[in-house]
């Protein structure tokens, strides 16, 4: 009985509220003209955090309040109202994501069982003349009863008694507040949203001698969400943010240009939990489906190396092979330190590096890209960037024995005969890397290797101009 008597008044409560909020008689509509400022930050997959700053007029006591040009994908759950003057009080007591946006088609799918004109015009004489319809279906095109017949396809111009109310121009976050304080109040709305994306860009200029590189990062922002955000101070985060998964990116590459400043205000740099945070350092204007760049980072003559890098297989050692592979590619690596000793030292968010390098003639030409990870301050990064065009490789397999025993241990050896082969008219280094599982060793070789890691043996080999080198090594292998 005290069970019942509780759900009733609970239930007493909520359509005392209800009523209460119906008979509002107060509505402010907040346009974006009234916004005082806006703070986006963006993170890495399709979200953002928005925090809206708009300046009006409020009076005391329950109002509807209106905020217009929020975001189309706005998630209404994280959404946050708060005043941010003092000795006011504000209250959100319901809340309403008007995302029904006025269209023809919306128009013609809400006056579906209604009446609506139908105006046809001669193409003769001009004339107009009227007819009453009925609309009947708004899907997969239109059906209109019309007197006593029924037509498909819109016959003429349709004209509307009227929009209805849920029809919004633009996206509207609704609100029922209860405030008390100075009429002209400062609030502050934030919320999550989708339609937001943020990417890296780096474009990497290799010198003549591939000894250094000159180094330009761009961040690339989508809006994509339905409303613009006007001088906004933007934010980027850096890092696997974890969200709770619900049941992307237009590609744009800008060139470094010339003529950057070389000592223009760059984003600004901090640590944010396990994360990095960069503040631009102006605010800038993020327009409606719009995608533009922004300078991140400008290094000039960092070292670099480049390599050539030949890498066999593990299952080469567990049987026999007439022909292992024959003109095997030998590929291209380009790798440089990110340290202040290096002249850069910066956390690097991922993104696409790409590599040029100017021809004879000086212009600056296309050589290679890769994805790079997220790269923390004094690490490595390392591009690939193709494979060599006048290095290649012969390997073949000399010999092979099965030494296993039965009931016991598997036991190979193999012999490899690996022949390198140079037409560039100067010499060249190649890395041989030689994945090999179980225990092993190595029994002779052509010219020493090292044990760069517990299941692979690297050689350093020399080629000289136009010309070969075979390289042999024999190995037991114990599974």
């Amino acid at each position: 009985m005290r069970f019942s008597s509780l759900l009733l008044f609970s239930l007493g409560s909520v359509s005392l509220c209800s009523s209460s909020l119906a008979q509002a008689e107060m509505t402010t509509t907040s346009p974006q003209s009234d916004q005082t400022s806006v703070a986006v930050t963006i993170y890495n997959e399709d979200l953002a955090l928005v925090k809206d700053n708009r300046k009006l007029s409020l009076n005391n006591g329950l109002s509807a309040l209106s905020f217009r040009d929020v975001s189309a994908q706005i998630k209404p759950e994280t959404a946050l109202l708060r005043s941010l003057l003092p000795n006011t009080s504000l209250q959100v007591l319901e809340q309403n994501f008007d995302f029904d946006l006025l269209t023809p088609q919306k128009l013609l799918e809400k006056h579906v069982g209604q009446q609506v004109t139908i105006i046809r015009t001669n193409p003769s004489t001009g004339a107009e003349t009227q007819e009453t319809a009925t609309v009947l279906s708004a899907q997969d095109g239109v059906v209109l009863k019309i007197g006593n017949r029924i037509e498909t396809g819109i016959p003429g111009r349709i004209v509307y008694p009227n929009v209805p109310g849920l029809l919004k121009d633009r996206p509207t976050l609704t609100t029922q507040v209860q405030y008390k304080g100075a009429e002209q109040s400062n609030l502050e709305l934030s919320y999550l949203t989708g339609g937001l994306q943020w990417k890296a860009d780096y474009v990497a200029e290799l010198s003549s001698k591939e000894d250094a590189i000159d180094l330009s990062g761009w961040v690339t922002l989508t809006n994509t969400s339905g409303t613009a955000y006007p001088n906004a101070k933007v934010q980027l985060v850096a890092g696997d943010v974890n969200r709770v998964r619900e049941t992307i990116r237009p590609k744009t590459m800008m060139m470094r240009s010339e003529a950057m400043v070389a000592d223009a205000a760059m984003p600004s740099e901090q640590g944010l939990l396990e994360y990095h945070l960069y503040t631009l350092p102006r605010t800038t204007t993020i327009g409606e489906n719009q995608t533009k760049q922004v300078a991140l980072l400008s290094a000039q003559r960092i070292p670099a190396r480049k390599e050539l890098v030949l890498t066999g297989a593990d299952y080469y050692y567990q049987g026999q092979y007439r022909d292992v592979e024959k003109k095997q590619k030998v590929q291209v690596f380009v790798e440089f330190e990110n340290k202040e000793s290096s002249k850069l030292g910066l956390p690097l968010p991922k993104g696409t590096m790409r590599v040029y390098k100017k021809d004879n003639d000086g212009t600056a030409q296309f050589v290679g890209e890769d994805q790079i990870d997220h790269t923390p301050k004094n690490d490595t990064v390392r591009l690939k960037l193709g494979n060599a065009f006048d290095v290649t490789a012969d390997r073949v397999q000399t010999d092979f024995k099965n030494l296993s025993k039965p009931n016991q241990t598997q036991l190979y050896e193999s012999a490899y005969a690996i022949t390198l082969h140079n037409a560039k008219k100067e010499a060249v280094t190649v890395t041989v890397q030689e994945p090999i599982n179980g225990d092993w060793k190595i029994l002779n070789e052509s010219q020493a290797h090292k044990k760069t890691s517990a299941h692979q043996a690297t050689w350093q080999v020399n080629v000289p101009a136009e010309g070969d080198v075979t390289l042999k090594y024999r190995v037991q292998v114990k599974y």
